[in-house]
């Protein structure tokens, strides 16, 4: 471990204490209905989309009024995802021509995944899934799962709130609302300082570049194997081209992390220098992770009248994110115990440490930093192989994910999550003092 690494730990921690105030007080006024500095231009887009679907914007909701409405929503969703891919050949953007999304449950799962903010990828998205399909498809579920999760933690703190009520709000004016005045802003700055780092974002079919040596690599029969000669040799091809996949990322990868989504746009994941090319886009998206998690920290003290309550939310999980975090870069930065022949000290010639599976650019802190932030917040976006962790490094990431990714948590299930476990610890520690919760 190094004075500079947990620097830019501490950095990234002091971001996020000084975003949960602001980021807080802001949700609460947008889901109060209170004026915001964006009224002026959000103000009128949401009486037209009212108007145009019929939405009745001072209808309150009970609890099944309110989940009948989500479900039905995320189950058309989901049809219209799983659609796209099945006729995307047809579809306009797709310059690869990429035909459907095969087999049929490939189209199906992933439809699931992003839909639930899931986004688990069984497939490499640049040479699976069109332009329009990225854009129309994944990014729109990027918003509309996040904006979900967000109002289902907004409605459960009405709950908690609105002790004497029958109602929690109305989804279809929570969800407008979130989009338009949390998401949509946000992922429209955020996208445009991404492409300034020099993240991809355009509609160009992929380039092809000659190599300055060709590689001798195995060819590949149309099962997907390995082909094997008669002489039992592997079968080699010369490759004198690299394809350069490219698209519309940035407008991807900015919802992708601030809707704590976490699926690529490349197979490599925030890995690849076309979704983060550097320590500073690596902040960036960190800092976005989290951003809305801590926030709603401060609405849920703000919105019940507590604010040392929200404020003690977010102190467990700070103390267990760094907790996580400490014995995360300790176990990588320690090295391999079974390479100790192998000199893994920090030098100026090397990181030191264990860099399997880990980007140089990134290094040690950093890599264990992400780790610990992507499962914390169920986001799934990756800078490093968690497979390749030591046992103890990867330990942190699966307790994370055991724990249902409740430290700052997924955009609104972090927050109903922790609570949820607040309300057990409350009526365990009662029957263990023998009150009656």
């Amino acid at each position: 471990m190094t004075a500079n690494g947990w620097f830019q730990i501490l950095v990234f921690l002091a971001l996020i204490l000084a975003v949960t105030k602001p980021m807080g007080v802001f949700m609460t006024r947008v889901f109060s209905r209170e004026r915001t500095f964006l009224d002026p231009v959000m103000r009128p887009v949401e009486r037209l989309l009212y108007r145009v679907t019929g939405v009745d914007e001072t209808h309150e909701m009970r609890w099944t009024e309110y989940a009948t409405s989500m479900l039905l929503f995320s189950a058309v969703s989901m049809l219209l995802l799983y659609l796209i891919q099945r006729v995307q050949g047809f579809l306009p953007f797709n310059p690869q021509k990429f035909g459907a999304v095969t087999p049929t449950h490939l189209a199906f799962n992933t439809a699931a995944s992003f839909t639930s903010n899931t986004n688990w990828q069984e497939y490499a998205g640049e040479t699976t899934m069109s332009y329009f399909t990225q854009m129309a498809g994944l990014a729109y579920h990027n918003f509309a799962s996040a904006a979900t999760g967000i109002v289902l933690g907004i409605a459960f703190i009405r709950g908690i709130a609105r002790r004497q009520m029958e109602t929690i709000g109305n989804f279809w004016v929570d969800f407008v609302r979130c989009c338009l005045w949390v998401l949509l802003p946000f992922c429209v700055v955020g996208a445009l300082f991404l492409v300034s780092q020099g993240v991809v974002q355009n509609l160009k079919p992929y380039d092809k570049v000659t190599l300055v040596e060709s590689q001798q690599v195995q060819r590949v029969g149309a099962d997907g194997k390995p082909v094997v000669g008669t002489d039992g040799k592997p079968v080699m091809d010369t490759v004198t081209q690299q394809t350069i996949a490219q698209g519309p990322v940035a407008s991807q990868e900015v919802i992708k992390e601030f809707g704590t989504n976490g699926g690529g746009f490349f197979n490599a994941n925030s890995a690849h220098p076309f979704e983060n090319p550097s320590p500073l886009t690596n902040l960036f998206q960190m800092f976005s992770i989290f951003a809305i998690g801590a926030g709603l920290t401060y609405t849920l003290g703000r919105m019940t009248g507590s604010q040392a309550h929200g404020w003690a939310v977010w102190s467990a999980m700070a103390i267990l994110f760094m907790t996580g975090v400490l014995v995360a870069y300790w176990a990588e930065a320690r090295g391999n115990p079974l390479l100790a022949s192998v000199d893994q000290h920090v030098s100026a010639q090397q990181p030191g440490g264990n860099m399997e599976g880990k980007e140089v650019r990134f290094g040690i802190a950093n890599s264990a930093l992400f780790a610990t932030v992507t499962t914390d917040a169920s986001c799934g976006a990756i800078i490093g192989w968690h497979d390749s962790f030591t046992p103890l490094g990867g330990m942190v990431p699966l307790v994370n994910i055991m724990l249902s990714e409740v430290i700052f948590g997924g955009v609104g299930s972090g927050m109903y999550g922790i609570l949820i476990y607040v309300v057990l610890a409350v009526f365990i520690a009662g029957l263990m003092v023998g009150r009656t919760p």
